[in-house]
C-alpha cells in the first residue's frame, strides 16, 4: 500500500469487509503506564474490542514504519 505503512492482515480484512475497526494509540504501552501493567492494559483493551465484535488496531511507529495492528511481540 505504502512504503511506510504496514497494516496487519486482520485489520486489512476488517476494513475490506466494512467491519468495525477501533484504533488504539500505543502511548499507553510506551510511556503511559509502568511495565507490566501497560501490556496487561493494552491486551485487555484489545480483548474488550474483540468481545464487541470489532477489530482492534493498535498503532505505533516501529523501525520508521507506521504499523496498524500490533502482535504481542511488537
Amino acid at each position: 500500500m505504502n512504503e511506510f505503512l504496514d497494516i496487519r492482515d486482520d485489520v486489512r480484512e476488517a476494513i475490506r469487509q466494512g467491519n468495525p475497526v477501533v484504533a488504539l494509540e500505543s502511548t499507553i504501552i510506551s510511556h503511559g503506564m509502568p511495565y507490566p501493567d501497560n501490556i496487561e492494559c493494552a491486551l485487555a483493551c484489545e480483548e474488550v474490542i474483540r468481545t464487541a465484535h470489532a477489530t482492534p488496531a493498535t498503532i505505533a511507529v516501529i523501525g520508521g514504519r507506521i504499523r496498524v495492528g500490533l502482535d504481542e511481540d511488537e
